[in-house]
Order: C-alpha cells, then sequence, then structure tokens
C-alpha cells in the first residue's frame, strides 16, 4: 500500500524523467552567418575587353552565378547620374538584385597634406553619394591615401573622411574604407583613423587579401569592429576548393565571431582560372563554410 506521500512522489519523479528524457534539442540556425555578394572587380577583364557592359553587370550575377546582390566599381559607369542611374537600378530590380556600394577609385587622396586638394577630393565622391543613393546603395567604398609620417597621415585622412562622412550621412549613406595600399593596409593604423573620424556613417570594409607585410589575420580582426561590408579576395584553389593563399574557415570565424552578419563580396583576381570559374570556384567555398558554420 501507498501512501498518498508516497503516490505524489513517484508520480513527480517520473514527471520529471520524462521531462528530461523529451526535452526539445537546440534547434539548428535556419539563416546563414553571412550573406554572399558579388564584387564587380571579378569580372574586371571582361568589363574592360567590351564582352560584358556594366549596365548587364546585375543580371550577370543573377543568371549566371545566382547571386542577388552586387557591388560596383566606378571606373566602369559611363555616367553617375540621370537617366543612366535610373536604368540601371530598373535592370537590379527587373532580376532582383540588390545594389550595396560603389567601390571609388581615381577621385584624389582623401589624406592629401594640401588642405584645398583634401577638400577637393572630398568634394569630387559627392556624386558618387548621390549615385549610391539613387541605386539604393547603403555605402561607397572610398580609400584613405595620404603622405607624411605615420601620425600625419592619420590625422589627414580622418579629416578627409571626416568631411565626406558628414555629406554622406545627409544622404543615408556610409563612407567605408578598404584596405588598399600603403598605410591602410595596416589595421591598426586604419583602426587609429575610424577612432579619430568617430562617426557611425564612417567604417571599414576589411579585404581578405589587401594586407603588404602585415599579418591579415590579425588586420581583418582589427578592422572588423568597424566594419559595413566585407571583401573575400581570392586568387587559386586547390583540388579540394579550397583558396590556397588565405584559410578562408580562419578568416570567416573572425568576421562572424565578430558578430558580423551582413554581405560578403565575391572579389576574385587571380590568373589561373577564368573569371567566371574563379566566381563560383569562391562561392562555392562560401557556402560550403557557411553550413559548416551553420551545423
Amino acid at each position: 500500500m501507498f501512501t498518498r506521500r508516497d503516490i505524489l512522489f513517484m508520480g513527480a519523479a517520473a514527471a520529471a524523467t520524462l521531462a528530461m528524457g523529451t526535452a526539445p534539442r537546440r534547434p539548428r540556425p535556419t539563416e546563414p552567418p553571412f550573406k554572399i555578394s558579388l564584387a564587380q572587380w571579378s569580372l574586371h577583364r571582361t568589363l574592360q575587353s567590351g564582352k560584358l557592359d556594366h549596365l548587364d553587370f546585375p543580371s550577370t550575377a543573377r543568371n549566371d552565378f545566382g547571386i542577388g546582390a552586387v557591388e560596383y566599381v566606378n571606373v566602369f559607369f559611363k555616367s553617375h547620374r540621370g537617366e543612366y542611374i535610373r536604368d540601371l537600378k530598373k535592370r537590379c530590380d527587373d532580376v532582383g538584385v540588390r545594389s550595396l556600394l560603389i567601390m571609388c577609385d581615381g577621385e584624389g587622396a582623401l589624406g592629401d597634406p594640401d588642405d584645398a586638394r583634401r577638400i577637393k577630393s572630398a568634394e569630387n565622391h559627392h556624386k558618387w553619394v548621390e549615385a549610391a543613393r539613387e541605386l539604393g546603395c547603403h555605402s561607397i567604398r572610398v580609400n584613405a591615401e595620404s603622405k607624411g609620417t605615420r601620425q600625419e597621415q592619420e590625422r589627414l585622412a580622418a579629416d578627409g573622411l571626416r568631411r565626406l562622412t558628414e555629406f554622406a550621412a545627409a544622404h543615408d549613406i556610409n563612407v567605408i574604407v578598404e584596405n588598399h595600399g600603403g598605410l591602410s593596409s595596416h589595421g591598426d593604423w586604419l583602426a587609429a583613423v575610424m577612432r579619430r573620424v568617430d562617426h557611425p556613417r564612417c567604417g571599414t570594409l576589411p579585404d581578405f587579401g589587401n594586407f603588404y607585410e602585415y599579418d591579415r589575420y590579425r588586420g581583418v580582426e582589427e578592422l572588423m569592429p568597424f566594419a559595413k561590408a566585407v571583401s573575400a579576395k581570392s586568387y587559386d584553389f586547390d583540388d579540394q576548393g579550397n583558396e590556397t593563399r588565405i584559410d578562408y574557415r580562419r578568416m570567416l570565424r573572425i568576421v562572424v565571431d565578430a558578430g558580423y552578419r551582413g554581405h560578403i563580396g565575391i572579389e576574385y583576381e587571380g590568373g589561373k582560372h577564368a573569371e567566371a570559374e574563379g566566381i563560383r570556384l569562391t562561392k562555392a567555398l562560401l557556402e560550403r563554410i557557411q553550413d559548416e558554420f551553420k551545423s
């Protein structure tokens, strides 16, 4: 015979055991840890040869590579305003492609030691800010070129960036800096520039490949706290589909662990593989690592 207390105790114990045995497992995340975009520079030889028109780049990204977000390079634009930009936007809309950013080169040094030239460089970028806004981009990518001592270049680059960023902020556009040669390819220097600019609309675009005489993994780690975009530079691949110069798993772990969940742009720059093949190999590698990180 069991007392009422015995029965209640056994019932509670059985319920606890059942709950432990059937407790739901932690669900696997359904969203990938990052998204994939295509940087136009991956097709620069095809564009320069005339085999691909700039206006057809969004449809090429979608139809040839299955990519729905793109990053432009300003040198391939025939115009930065008017009907040309409206046509490009319509072509994006027609194929469901999102414009993310415009990479801007050839507009002067934002850290020029000469005050007039530095101000003029900032003003030269205004047209690309306006084009980026019309296209629905979130950023323009610029360079932090300068001259002088390390400290002088930090001050000058921050001044030019701050001037441009204040204009861009009024248009809801970010100004982001890539490690792209000179001191900008030193992660600690570019991070110091970001802290000096001290504006929420100014950030970085860490590129896996553009570090010279500087550890690439350290550099990306230093730039990630300010990152508003990331560039997956690739050069060559082995028989297993891994990039031969860059440990992509290590690099992407740095990116994801920093809390970044935005787009990572494919920027194939190798010579062994044709551009289209290089893009597909980079995309396949990124997708494999996406799946690994989700498991």
